[in-house]
């Protein structure tokens, strides 16, 4: 047996990083914020290309930006101010705030658990104006792009990626990484979890500003991982390859794949804490693919996660064409952040339908075939929503509905469940991604807990945008993960819980 199908290994890390109890969160460990990695990774002596200021903003609405998908059909190819946006819009610095006690904080363009910002950046392309064919790395401190190699190495990804149809044809591919230190640093073992969390928020990002550029993207998540790690110079002890992102379309084929010889480029420390979590690791590998056969065996249709029909349900009334908030993405993403406390303050149902709605539109991704497939569920705790009746209830996707499950006042509950905190308990509405990790892992191998974990990711990325785009508050948060099923049950008793977000109204702190 593979590794990638030896899914005991995924089911070890799970149960091991479950809050509270989990055995691999039982190492003794203290966070002390002053203490915090420095976000950037720093290459000594590197040849560099200031990427250009921003143009004027694409005037495209943030709700529409996150629902649609551009197909790959059509000439495509962006030139460096559409890249330099993307790049922005996706992992650049927004906004600088002052604290007690720590030095300026750079917050950046997508949401991330700690602030920690343990995702890193890369561009592989073929030439494209304003920019040489190569292999860089995104610097947002300084907004540049480090070459690490000259020449169009697009090819090797392909290759990599089990020669993807979109991959082929498209002129440029973002490689998304993740250090591993800089998280660990706070969460521990549970940073796998935050890798594909925090890498999904980005991706969200990255999807709205290039659907609004016109540009097709697609995620792809099966590749060969020694053969990415390979071609960017990664220390794959310490960051490894996440997550492909094919960007636009050009006619020709890339299926040349040049030769490859190591890059041996010198960088500051990725990061100043340097303990290590081999569970971390061992999760890593045992969900590697490790050869263009099986990756291509891995590619195929998802499992169906359909919520079965149910009667009563409360149909979604999201907003129309003629109606849609037009905030547009960059406004919205610059605007973008956690809120640190709600209100008690009701939002409308069209508010909460408008979210659900287009934040559940298809993801064109590799694990989501056909268009429109999910791993995905999602419960909620509504405790103030005018026109909806407080309680639990799940969202139908094929029916655009939600069914209640149980009536009843449960703030409290939704406090709990979100690890004692106040900020789920005084939200107007708790929504808990769920997946169905038995029929994932069977289907998808232990690498099926990535993409399950991605894919929710990408839905709080987009639940972020859609919230900020009617000026409501959100935050990402942790939970107690058999609780949260317990809860759900009967209906989610074969579920896991993926990630919890809080919505509602701000509280003004002054």
């Amino acid at each position: 047996m593979d590794m990638n199908n030896n899914i005991e290994t995924a089911w070890y890390y799970h149960n091991g990083t479950k809050h509270p109890n989990g055995i691999l969160l039982s190492r003794p460990h203290y966070y002390d914020p002053t203490h915090r990695p420095i976000p950037y990774k720093i290459y000594k002596e590197i040849y560099t290309v200031a990427l250009p200021s921003l143009k004027s903003p694409t005037n495209f609405p943030a709700l529409k930006a996150i629902s649609v998908n551009i197909k790959p059909e059509r000439e495509q190819i962006p030139d460096i101010n559409t890249l330099a946006s993307i790049l922005y819009f996706s992992g650049g610095i927004t906004k600088t705030i002052k604290f007690p006690r720590i030095r300026e904080f750079e917050f950046r363009a997508a949401s991330c658990t700690g602030a920690l910002y343990h995702i890193e950046i890369y561009v592989v392309c073929k030439d494209i104006a304003g920019l040489q064919a190569g292999i860089y790395h995104f610097d947002p401190k300084q907004m540049k792009l480090d070459l690490l190699k000259s020449g169009d190495y697009r090819g090797v990804l392909v290759r990599a990626s089990g020669y993807d149809g979109v991959a082929k044809h498209t002129p440029l591919i973002l490689v998304y990484t993740d250090i591993f230190s800089r998280n660990t640093v706070k969460y521990r073992a549970r940073e796998y979890r935050h890798a594909f969390w925090d890498c999904g928020t980005i991706l969200a990002n990255t999807l709205a500003i290039s659907t609004a550029h016109g540009l097709s993207s697609k995620i792809i998540a099966g590749f060969v991982d020694e053969s990415v790690n390979s071609l960017l110079g990664l220390n794959h002890e310490k960051e490894v390859s996440l997550v492909l992102v094919p960007i636009g379309f050009a006619d020709s084929v890339s299926d040349e794949v040049p030769d490859v010889s190591p890059l041996r480029l010198q960088t500051e420390p990725l990061s100043n804490y340097d303990i290590d979590y081999p569970e971390i690791s061992e999760m890593h590998n045992a969900s590697s693919l490790r050869s263009v056969k099986e990756v291509q065996s891995w590619h195929g249709k998802t499992p169906k996660m359909t919520i079965p029909n149910a009667e009563n349900l409360v149909s979604l009334s999201p907003f129309t064409k003629d109606n849609l908030p037009q905030n547009h993405i960059e406004q919205v993403i610059i605007k973008r952040g956690s809120t640190r406390v709600f209100s008690h303050q009701s939002i409308s149902f069209e508010q909460l339908s408008g979210i659900i709605y287009y934040s559940t539109q298809g993801i064109a991704a590799d694990f989501l075939e056909p268009y429109g497939s999910t791993l995905v569920d999602l419960y909620m705790i509504v405790n103030a929503v005018d026109g909806l009746k407080s309680g639990s209830y799940v969202y139908s996707k094929n029916q655009n509905g939600l069914q209640m499950l149980r009536a009843g006042e449960f703030r409290h509950v939704a406090g709990n469940l979100g690890l004692d905190q106040d900020l789920p308990a005084d939200a107007s509405v708790d929504i808990f991604l769920m997946s169905d990790l038995n029929a994932v892992l069977k289907r998808f191998g232990n690498r099926g807990y990535r993409a399950a974990q991605l894919e929710a990711g990408i839905i709080m990325g987009r639940f972020y945008l859609a919230s900020y785009a009617q000026k409501l508050g959100v935050t990402g948060l942790t939970f107690y993960d058999d609780s949260v099923t317990s809860f759900f049950s009967p209906h989610a008793k074969d579920k896991s819980a993926m990630l919890l977000v809080a919505i509602g109204k701000k509280r003004s702190l002054s």
